[in-house]
């Protein structure tokens, strides 16, 4: 493929879309010139500051109040607020010219082809031949948009359909135009894997592609069986949320976060370009959510929906009265049988044999789902793994269609169809008859799909890029327990991989950390710490920590605190290279571990933070040991030394926790220079291990341990003043203030008189005294036991 740098993209239209796609572009590094229409008319403010239409913050008003609202959304789009810088504004009036410059062109205007057309006219005035174009449309056919455009346009030209938040979902369809050049579509196929950390699918130019073809499909049935079982809002909530890997938003309140408008739009779409989809019937508008459009229930843009707060309670819609009543908490006989099963994956073949109403519901939904993924190849998709990637990466599907109808069985699939009226495409029953009897198989540490036309498995390509453990963990495992396992990844580098429950750090989890060191230092070369869960980490197992607490086996928690401590700083000082490769949430004891290990791998979406305030203790798994090193570290001399210090003091005592791998580096769990960041977390574990081989290649050496400079009474005093004033401002609770001086006390390397400096092992100590005189608190115990039952902090 020929090389293609992109350093500068052009977004054209900053609405919510463009904005967010804009901010990702600048995550990444590149140079963004984002550009909208200009004014039409001065509003109020601009009239009474005496300004025209012709004054150049007038013309850029539409763009820069745009840009402004993204950037102070929640979640943020942009992974570091610094990263802003990156984007350039103007108007397509007066800086269109500058579009001659850029690498790549991306329309995101208004969803209407004629204004598209005027654009993309524009866009050929001034763009230089061979640069990209591509389109954000989520449905306008590519032959329309082609017309008039120059051959060069269109061999240059695919739709790139991202879905909102841009920074979030993962799912990028690149749909190719007629003449659009065959390695254009690869380009862009690599570029949004590689760097924009996508999962790029090709799809074919049919009405709403794969994602929101398969997706909308799945609500609109969805809306038809609600009515037909009688289930209300909350009960299709709990039904199609986390318990079958979706979204904790599940349905409903998805839709109202998405839009109801959006949704109808996308469903009519579909119902008025496909009239000859089997399922037409099912793209039809139900009354209920017809009368929802008439009241202008669109949900969050209108105050309601399917939802509704009032005040601080949060109200649902009864769909047969049309009032909104207190939510209720649904239960389900089906929903308890699975409640011992931890894997989603082992769920479905339960949820389907349930003999009460969530059991129809789930046989219901699923043999529709199935019936129509099967027919939709190969008119949206020529391979069947390209519909499970599309669902997974664009609407937080755990598992895609035919992964289900796998977990299932194929042929209890066919029955389950049958028994709904559906019928089993040939295909499917070919592919049975032809001793194949599942869509996905593991075969040498790749996975193959089902491939249609071939009647063969064929092996899923651009894997080689990855590292996928489902995939190698059988093949690869050297050692096991029931919390944790090691892999050999090759070339002597060894996988330490966390499968407890939240990947909660306890006994199991160190013991295999300590086995992982060990055998690296006695037969292997390197250690990762690394798996692929959704969230890399929640910390310590806090459940333990609390029943110990309760029992008040204090000599326990001493050893299992010791022992986590010792576990850490191995990580440090061992002989071999250690790595670790964090994702989603890294809290606590798996914080710590980042900042004691040679290299952190983070992947972006990386939420890092020392958070144990929040439950009444302070980090003492060497946390607050190597905060307080690391800013030592930091001083110069003439240094203001207690500010750095303070700094640091109110990271943990607040729990900061920073929002990206970006935000952690500002925190100082992460170091410049030693530890990077990947936009793509499936390339972590590959990209830890050549990093690792790296290491050793340029010559590992085994690091000698250091001391730590401590300020002594001079920064303690500077912590016990600062938290009498919280407490006496009523900004901190006693129990606040009595946490916070146990941590300062540590900060500042206890009571002693002078600055000194004093070993790590010193600071340990004082981590473990404190963090074992809090667990003997009533009050931590209440933070603790809250935090357990509800998921959040206590103030008390």
């Amino acid at each position: 493929m020929k090389k293609r740098p992109i350093k500068k993209v052009a977004v054209l239209g900053s609405g919510i879309m463009g904005s967010g796609i804009a901010c990702h572009f600048a995550n990444i590094g590149v140079e963004v010139l984002l550009l909208d229409i200009v004014p039409r008319a001065l509003n109020d403010k601009e009239k009474a500051q005496g300004k025209t239409l012709k004054d150049p913050v007038v013309r850029n008003r539409l763009v820069n109040d745009s840009l402004k609202a993204a950037l102070k959304s929640k979640p943020s789009p942009i992974y570091n607020t610094k990263f802003a810088s990156r984007i350039t504004t103007g108007n397509m009036e007066d800086d269109m010219h500058k579009i001659a410059h850029v690498d790549w062109i991306i329309e995101v205007v208004v969803e209407r082809l004629d204004i598209k057309k005027i654009v993309f006219e524009n866009v050929e005035k001034h763009r230089t031949p061979g640069t990209i174009v591509t389109s954000n449309t989520s449905g306008i056919p590519i032959k329309f948009m082609n017309e008039g455009r120059s051959e060069d346009f269109q061999k240059h030209f695919a739709v790139t359909h991202f879905f909102n938040p841009p920074r979030y979902l993962k799912l990028f369809e690149v749909v190719p135009g007629p003449k659009c050049n065959q390695e254009i579509t690869d380009f862009l196929l690599m570029y949004g894997e590689k760097f924009l950390g996508k999962t790029s699918v090709l799809a074919k130019d049919t009405p709403a592609f794969i994602g929101n073809r398969i997706g909308v499909f799945g609500i609109m049935s969805l809306f038809h069986i609600v009515k037909e079982l009688g289930l209300t809002v909350e009960e299709v909530d709990k039904l199609t949320g986390p318990v079958i890997g979706r979204p904790k938003s599940a349905t409903f309140r998805t839709v109202d976060v998405v839009g109801l408008d959006t949704l109808v739009h996308t469903a009519n779409g579909v119902a008025d370009n496909c009239p000859d989809d089997e399922m037409h019937d099912s793209f039809k508008i139900p009354d209920f959510i017809n009368k929802m459009m008439e009241n202008k229930w669109l949900g969050s843009k209108t105050k309601q929906g399917f939802y509704k707060k009032e005040g601080k309670e949060i109200l649902v819609l009864d769909l047969n009265t049309f009032e909104y009543r207190p939510k209720q908490r649904p239960k389900f006989a089906t929903l308890a049988a699975t409640k011992t099963i931890d894997k989603v994956i082992d769920r479905y073949k339960i949820l389907i044999k349930g003999k009460d109403k969530a059991g129809e519901f789930y046989r219901k939904t699923f043999s529709a789902l199935f019936a129509y993924v099967q027919n939709r190849i190969p008119e949206i998709s020529d391979e069947l793994y390209r519909i499970d990637d599309a669902l997974k990466a664009g609407f937080g599907w755990e598992h895609g269609p035919f992964q289900i109808w796998d977990a299932i069985g194929v042929e209890a699939g066919i029955e389950l169809m049958k028994t709904e009226g559906f019928t089993p495409n040939k295909w499917v029953t070919d592919m049975l008859a032809g001793g194949n009897s599942s869509f996905y198989t593991v075969k040498d540490g790749a996975k193959y799909y089902y491939d249609i036309p071939a009647k063969a498995a064929t092996k899923i390509p651009g894997q080689d890029a990855f590292i996928i453990l489902d995939n190698i963990r059988e093949a690869k495992q050297i050692w096991s327990n029931a919390d944790a396992s090691i892999q050999h990844l090759g070339d002597g580098i060894l996988n330490v991989e966390f499968r407890s429950k939240m990947n909660t750090i306890g006994g199991g989890v160190l013991e295999a950390i300590n086995k992982g060191i060990d055998l690296a230092e006695q037969e292997y070369e390197a250690v990762i710490l690394g798996n692929q869960a959704a969230n890399f980490s929640v910390g310590a197992n806090l459940a333990m920590a609390f029943m110990l607490a309760v029992e008040q086996e204090y000599d326990e928690l001493a050893i299992a605190t010791k022992i986590f401590q010792d576990t850490v700083m191995r990580l440090r000082y061992s002989s071999v290279p250690t790595l670790i490769t964090p994702r989603g949430m890294t809290f606590g004891g798996a914080c710590e571990m980042s900042m004691h290990v040679d290299k952190v791998v983070a992947a972006a979406e990386t939420y890092t933070g020392l958070v144990e305030f929040g439950v009444g203790i302070i980090p003492a798994g060497a946390g607050t040991k190597e905060m307080t090193k690391r800013v030592a570290d930091l001083w110069e001399k003439d240094d203001v030394k207690l500010n750095r210090l303070r700094d640091a003091f109110i990271n943990i005592a607040m729990a900061k926790v920073g929002t990206s791998a970006y935000e952690a580096f500002d925190l100082g769990y992460y170091q410049h220079g030693k530890d990077i960041v990947v936009v793509n977390a499936d390339r972590q574990i590959a990209t830890a291990k050549r990093y690792a081989i790296q290491m050793l290649e340029d010559g590992y050496t085994q690091p000698a341990p250091q001391q730590v400079k401590v300020l002594g009474q001079q920064a303690l005093g500077m912590f016990l003043v600062g938290t009498d004033s919280l407490e006496k401002g009523h900004y901190a609770s006693e129990h606040d203030k009595k946490i916070a001086n146990k941590l300062g006390y540590i900060m500042a390397g206890g009571d002693i008189s002078e600055p000194q400096l004093v070993s790590e092992q010193y600071l340990l100590d004082l981590e473990r005294e404190a963090i074992l005189s809090l667990l003997t608190e009533r009050k931590t115990l209440e933070r603790i036991e809250h935090t357990l039952k509800t998921g959040k902090p206590l103030r008390n």
